[in-house]
């Protein structure tokens, strides 16, 4: 019996002994590979671009986001307890692997039939997340705990729970829990109250599922688990957690600046051509956010609306001011589900929506608003343009012209002036890409964006200097360091001031009493209406003094609507999206229509045109 309680002792102690012999090799082999730890606290991350409205308030954040390092003994009690209760409740107890809670995981899951709970320790998870893949591995698991084992040797409990507190991530690109309470509660992580301590380390499990901005109801019931982990860890009574659960309220951050995902991919896609992004930034724009939700909510409400029944499935909006300052960008009907940009990326033809540069081109080569042309049947090498009508009207003055649309008078003046010199104009108001030389020019069938084609008019509202749509005010580094400011006022005039004034007030002819009545707001106003071959597509571009803005309507697959026109949805978008733009703005005379504004010379023109309108249209000069 002794015998073999001996031999017993001696091959446990050999088998011991190679155990011990094997688990050093694997400890050494997988030790061999671990990374540089010193590197490994300073790893490198993507820049951070913060993009902020004209007010200051935040439109987006890209890149890495990271809040300032804090220390446990300077952060509420109520943090660190939701933090330990839910994730790791005997973190101050354990060396590193928690053996208790190692054996529980494998219990439940077993049970259960599948992965329920995982034994990682906070000490663990900064292992992992400092030095290690996200991979799924034996090996990985080994050097997590080899890693473990090391950290707990270097540091002490609260420098372990401070990395963690401060590398972690939150969600909506923010690492580290002063980031994530600067970006959902807007205060530092040193003022969090026990229902946002408990939101945020709720956040920890599953940052994107459980974020408050996007999903309020799920980051709420999660963070009642965390605060009944508090209740059963001992940190709180049932009756702390229910105060602290009606301090709930409104105290998430909503997304400022919602709905400016268009206009905010358009800024980032020109931050590198003002500075280098090797060091977060904060770009501040341009951009309104009251207009900008208003611009939304016109389009939604008219492609929900009367689009729906004339099978418009979408539509883009752009306002700016008389410089090129844009206050609004609405891009399409959904962000989530097309990020294509129907302001700057679609290029679609104009219809009657590009006859100003037209009858630009004819002032410019002499003519007056009063002269006549003969609105009749025309042949140009076997193209014969007509009227949206199909009827002809005989005698009219360009003036009656611009105001009814009518087609062949565009396409006569274009004639008489040359297609080239339409082509010139258009590039020197702004618009870009090669339109051709075709006749067909003159109605507008030749592709332009509706950025380019909005900021043409503005050179005509704002009395002729050019412009040159922006969205970038200045750009400074995260610290203040002015990194880049606009300056200049861009490359100056471009059109005759008398020349801009008659225009001015021909195309307020379109809205007093032509094909863009429908546009009309409580000030003077300019416009004019487009609508492409076959009503694929409805455009209104239009301002008054201090705003411009351009309406397009269709379908991205060219499938034409049912009778869209440029003076149906689009100008009644354009009217709502401006009434509430124009909110608290005085009226105030087009550039020209005040008397004081125009050269001498051109007094008698302007009065001409008055006349033309009073008899035109029945109305008192």
């Amino acid at each position: 019996m002794l015998w073999l309680i001996g031999r017993l002792m001696y091959w446990g102690l050999v088998l011991s002994i190679w155990v011990g012999v094997v688990a050093g090799f694997v400890i050494a082999y997988y030790a061999y590979g671990l990374p540089d730890v010193e590197q490994a606290f300073s790893p490198t991350r993507r820049p951070a671009v913060t993009v902020l409205a004209i007010d200051g308030s935040e439109l987006a954040s890209v890149g890495d986001i990271y809040g300032l390092p804090v220390q446990v003994k300077n952060l509420p009690p109520s943090l660190i307890q939701a933090v330990i209760a839910t994730e790791d409740r005997r973190f101050y107890n354990h060396f590193g692997l928690d053996i208790i809670g190692v054996v529980r995981a494998i219990w439940t899951n077993v049970s259960q039939g599948g992965i329920r709970q995982g034994g990682s320790t906070i000490t663990q998870q900064v292992a992992k997340n400092l030095f290690l893949t996200p991979e799924k591995t034996y090996g990985r698991k080994i050097r997590e705990a080899i890693l473990a084992l090391w950290l707990e040797n270097q540091f002490a409990k609260d420098e372990i729970l401070s990395i963690y507190l401060n590398r972690m991530y939150f969600g909506a690109g923010t690492w580290g829990v002063d980031g994530a309470a600067r970006k959902y509660f807007g205060i530092p992580a040193t003022r969090l109250s026990t229902w946002q301590s408990a939101m945020l380390a709720g956040l920890l499990k599953a940052p994107s599922r459980y974020n408050p901005r996007s999903n309020a109801d799920r980051a709420e019931k999660r963070t009642l688990v965390v605060l009944a982990n508090m209740v059963a860890a001992g940190y709180l009574s049932a009756q702390d957690a229910k105060r602290a659960s009606s301090q709930k309220g409104a105290t998430v951050l909503s997304r400022r600046g919602g709905g400016s995902r268009y206009f905010v991919d358009w800024v980032l896609a020109r931050v590198p051509g003002f500075v280098s992004v090797d060091r977060d930034v904060v770009v501040r724009t341009t951009l309104q956010p009251t207009i900008q939700r208003l611009a939304g909510q016109a389009v939604i409400k008219h492609l929900d609306g009367a689009g729906a029944k004339q099978n418009v499935t979408q539509a883009a909006l752009v306002i700016m001011s008389l410089d090129g300052a844009l206050r609004a960008m609405v891009g399409g009907r959904s962000y989530a589900k097309s990020q294509f940009n129907r302001v700057t990326q679609a290029r679609r033809q104009p219809g009657s929506a590009f006859k100003p540069l037209v009858y630009l081109a004819g002032l410019e080569a002499g003519m007056r608003d009063n002269t006549i042309f003969k609105d009749e049947p025309i042949n140009i090498n076997g193209w014969k343009p007509a009227n949206i009508d199909r009827q002809y009207r005989g005698a009219v003055t360009m003036v009656e012209a611009l105001a009814k649309s009518i087609n062949t008078v565009a396409v006569k003046i274009a004639q008489r002036v040359g297609f080239n010199n339409v082509r010139k104009i258009a590039a020197r108001l702004g618009i870009r890409g090669d339109l051709g030389n075709h006749p067909s020019l003159a109605l507008g069938a030749a592709e332009v964006s509706l950025l380019d084609l909005t900021g043409a008019y503005a050179v005509l509202a704002n009395g002729g200097r050019a412009v040159w749509p922006y969205a970038i005010i200045d750009i400074r580094s995260r610290d203040g360091t002015l990194l880049y400011t606009r300056s200049g006022s861009g490359p100056g005039r471009v059109v005759a001031a008398h020349h801009a004034s008659v225009m001015n007030a021909m195309l307020a002819s379109v809205i007093e009493g032509g094909t863009g009545h429908r546009a009309a707001i409580d000030r003077p106003i300019a416009g004019k209406t487009g609508t492409s071959q076959n009503f694929r597509d409805g455009w209104f571009v239009g301002y008054s003094a201090d705003l411009v803005g351009g309406v397009w309507m269709g379908n991205d697959n060219g499938s034409a609507p049912k009778k869209l026109t440029g003076g149906g949805l689009p100008a009644m978008i354009w009217r709502d999206a401006m009434l509430g733009a124009h909110r608290g703005k005085p009226a105030r005379p087009l550039f020209g229509g005040d008397g004081g504004e125009l050269p001498a010379d051109n007094q008698k023109g302007k009065g001409g045109i008055m006349k033309i309108l009073s008899d035109f249209f029945g109305t008192k000069n």
